[in-house]
């Protein structure tokens, strides 16, 4: 017989409940998107996004179960999303999940939502460890060696903003409104890429480590430049919050988009050329992942070093319940168990021994 997990997952603005099977096949995957609730505020608002998770949580498990037509008493396994996150968000997980396996009598797990991306390629496409992951979001940027289960080593991480959080700050100065990622890779569609030369932060160097800020900085300076320029000489087709020409938002967003395109073929790069030889796949993950440029980029790279990208569906690279169910799947067969008591952590490296990079401050030891 074949065991399954519900899986709960509430770390942000997404609450997500699924029923995943151990031979990888999703029963149900149900995700409430907080989206139009932040989007007044430009971004994720902790308070709010904790009480919306509340809410919807036990509504959404009772759906999942149902479109997975299944019982609660039918499960062998409940799993939560335990860090890295909100801590509003997190503990409505957390508790919902303890108490619901508890009344089932069934095992319960908290698990890492860093993990829960990093094996989503295990779950989609079997990937066999060891391989590269590039796991990129609005909150992180960073590339891992994965040798096993449990078994990450960190070779880079942002030394600033996320790609993600890039996107979403970039977006807002355009007045393209959130999430920043899908609005950004829409405008670019009429955009020319090769308009604005906005910076590469840390191409060439030795390393993998990442820094949008100054590209995010780039971006403002030059709708400044522009909204100054337009006003002087009186044009008026504009948005009403930037005074930009449509077609001069889309060169933005199409130049932006592909200097962090450009970013990650580098950063990547340094990672393959010291573990491709010993890697199975390349590997990304995360919301940034569904960006079709970089995509299109990471495949061509991966291809030079005779490895397959394996990029998840769309559906599955922003978060979703489906791989918190299946991360604790993998440690309940496994026999791993959970990591630690399954307490909410805000912040929750994959890598605990990785050292961060100098002057670096513990608000990046995600």
């Amino acid at each position: 017989m074949m065991r399954v997990a519900l899986g709960i997952e509430s770390s942000c603005d997404e609450t997500a409940a699924a029923v995943v099977r151990e031979d990888g096949t999703i029963l149900s995957s149900l995700i409430y998107s907080q989206i139009e609730i932040h989007k007044p505020f430009g971004g994720v608002v902790p308070e709010v996004a904790a009480r919306n998770h509340l809410e919807k949580i036990d509504e959404l498990v009772k759906q999942a179960l149902q479109q997975a037509q299944m019982s609660g008493d039918q499960l062998d396994l409940i799993v939560s999303t335990a860090g890295p996150g909100l801590i509003g968000g997190l503990m409505v997980g957390v508790t919902y999940g303890r108490f619901f396996a508890a009344g089932l009598k069934k095992p319960w797990y908290g698990v890492n939502h860093l993990e829960g991306h990093a094996l989503t390629a295990r779950l989609t496409d079997r990937v066999s460890y060891p391989y590269i992951l590039l796991l990129v979001s609005g909150g992180h940027s960073q590339v891992l060696w994965v040798e096993g289960l449990g078994q990450y080593k960190r070779l880079g991480t942002t030394l600033d903003d996320a790609a993600g959080e890039c996107f979403d700050k970039s977006a807002k100065i355009l007045g393209l409104g959130y999430p920043g990622g899908p609005a950004i890779e829409n405008a670019a569609q009429t955009g020319d890429a090769q308009r604005f030369k906005f910076p590469h932060p840390l191409v060439g160097q030795k390393n993998c480590n990442f820094s949008f800020s100054g590209l995010k900085t780039a971006v403002r300076q030059q709708v400044l430049a522009m909204m100054n320029q337009n006003m002087q000489f009186g044009h008026t087709e504009h948005n009403e919050n930037t005074a930009l020409s449509l077609q001069d938002r889309a060169d933005v967003a199409a130049s932006l988009q592909s200097a962090i395109a450009a970013v990650m073929v580098d950063r990547t790069r340094q990672a393959l050329q010291e573990y491709a030889t010993h890697a199975s796949a390349l590997v990304v993950a995360g919301g940034v992942a569904a960006n079709t440029l970089i995509r299109t980029a990471l495949t061509k790279l991966a291809g030079e070093y005779s490895l397959p990208l394996i990029a998840p569906p769309l559906r599955l690279c922003g978060d979703n319940a489906a791989m918190i169910a299946w991360a604790g799947l993998e440690r309940f067969i496994s026999g791993h168990g959970p990591e630690d008591d399954g307490a909410p952590r805000p912040r929750w490296p994959l890598d605990p021994t990785a050292k961060l990079p100098s002057g670096l401050s513990e608000r990046y030891a995600k």
